[in-house]
């Protein structure tokens, strides 16, 4: 056991980070007010091969191990978390892994190349009105017509909804007695009966577009079944599985900012003739803040080197994935509130960033299976 990260990835970690100095951070708070969609900043992203982190070299991606695109996830987030969500809802974390674990090899020739090649962006539709933990609850419907499929429903609080050119779409497939089967389709932006609803207005990651889909008679080749019939459910469940150390590592980065800006403010803030660093009460936040946010860290690339392990020999790894997310994105919340404190007044005015910090990191506890859900799911785990 070594606690040491190779050459390679000391070295991806410093291109990540320099980037995010250089590219993202100087202009997150104007993204932010503006919530404007960071569109240069992921040509950038992509012209450099920091996006589509997770697709495999035969497919046009970078095929960089699982804990390296963890390191560059954490220092974009350290930059802007709207920016870092925004790719990797895409094909860092999210979106594309129905298709890379389900999908047939023809599939994955047909789509992702062009993908990657065009740096085009796909939804992960499952989010539903009335199905938003409780994935299962999904209504819309996929009904079979000839070679094609004929889908109906709604999707909310999906990410990069209004500039995406794909959807990944979970859908009931109702057969002639009735019965569901949750399946997943690809369907192309451009298709009749796609429109594209309401843009939500946020309180953190405001750069990172987040609408409705509406799909009314859309018809869909047969070809676009991801997996089969029925594995709609299990696909949306391992990819979720997948997609946690990202939000694990997204979570540390917004926490690494804001604990930098925090020890930055408390040694150059004078108060009673000295900096308020030399306060014991300052110095005991600084060390719970370091201290915490290190151990978020070692989880996330634990389960991001167990990920790895899972794809080449079927280790599990549910069960770390679920304590990465929950333990950084709790720590996230923790971390940035406490930095807020340390500013005092001026940590609840916009003139600093950690009030932007702490609205990002909210919602860390909330998406790809709220903290309350991962606690189920380590449970399940502990107890079976």
């Amino acid at each position: 056991m070594e606690f040491k990260l190779n050459s390679e990835q000391e070295t991806i970690q410093k291109m990540a980070r320099e980037f995010a100095d250089k590219e993202i951070t100087p202009y997150s708070r104007e993204l932010d007010e503006k919530e404007e969609f960071p569109w240069e900043i992921l040509k950038k992203l992509h012209s450099v091969g920091l996006h589509d982190l997770a697709v495999p070299e035969e497919y046009g991606g970078p095929g960089i191990d699982s804990l390296s695109y963890s390191l560059i996830i954490e220092q974009i987030a350290r930059g802007c978390a709207g920016v870092t969500v925004t790719s990797s809802a895409n094909g860092n974390s999210l979106a594309l892994y129905p298709l890379l674990i389900g999908g047939t090899k023809e599939q994955k020739q047909r789509f992702l190349p062009t993908i990657c090649k065009e740096g085009k962006l796909v939804t992960f539709s499952l989010t539903e009105p009335n199905a938003g933990s409780d994935a299962a609850a999904i209504t819309t419907t996929a009904r079979k017509d000839g070679k094609h499929y004929i889908i109906n429903g709604a999707k909310c609080f999906i990410t990069n909804a209004s500039y995406s050119h794909y959807h990944m779409v979970f859908a009931n497939v109702i057969d002639g007695s009735g019965s569901k089967k949750p399946s997943v389709f690809m369907l192309e932006s451009d298709m009749p009966g796609v429109t594209v609803g309401k843009k939500e207005k946020k309180m953190g990651l405001r750069c990172s577009d987040t609408a409705e889909l509406f799909f009314e008679d859309v018809r869909v080749p047969e070809d676009n079944l991801i997996g089969k019939e029925g594995e709609g459910i299990r696909l949306a469940m391992k990819t979720l599985d997948m997609a946690r150390p990202s939000v694990g590592a997204i979570s540390l980065g917004i926490a690494q900012a804001a604990f930098e800006a925090a020890v930055a403010y408390s040694k150059t803030r004078v108060q009673f003739g000295r900096p308020i660093c030399k306060n014991q009460g300052i110095q005991f936040m600084l060390a719970d803040m370091a201290t915490q946010i290190e151990a978020a860290r070692l989880l996330v690339y634990q389960a991001s080197w167990l990920k790895d392990k899972f794809y080449k020999d079927g280790t599990p790894f549910t069960k770390k994935a679920a304590f990465a997310k929950v333990f950084a994105s709790d720590v996230a919340m923790k971390v940035t509130t406490d930095a807020v404190q340390i500013f005092g007044g001026y940590g609840y005015t916009r003139e600093f960033l950690v009030e932007k910090y702490m609205r990002d990191a909210k919602i860390m506890q909330i998406f790809e299976g709220s903290n309350q859900i991962q606690r189920i799911v380590i449970a399940a785990q502990i107890l079976a």
